[in-house]
């Protein structure tokens, strides 16, 4: 469980999670314009990739070659076990 948080540590892998959220299968291309346009964010491919990576790593991106292209798509099941970690609670503060 501490690789996920590493993972989720980076505020750019954080990014990238939520723009799989938005629109999911995305190429690296496609994902590096949207973090550009959306963000500001100026990261190289190979940065872009590197982050894909631990994400891929960690389970929270997987990752699907259609010929020459790769697509990304966001897992959210390992975070259950985050979830699990810390239930939220359904009373009040201090109760």
């Amino acid at each position: 469980m501490t690789d996920i948080y590493r993972a989720l540590a980076d505020p750019t892998r954080r990014i990238i999670l939520d723009q799989l959220c938005k629109r999911e299968g995305q190429t690296l291309f496609e994902l590096c314009g949207r973090l550009a346009m959306a963000h500001g964010i100026t990261s190289s491919r190979q940065a872009v990739s590197q982050h894909l990576a631990v994400l891929e790593e960690v389970g929270l991106v997987r990752t699907e070659r259609q010929g020459r292209t790769k697509l990304h798509w966001f897992e959210g099941s390992p975070l259950k076990a985050v979830v699990a970690r810390w239930p939220i609670s359904r009373g009040t503060p201090g109760s």
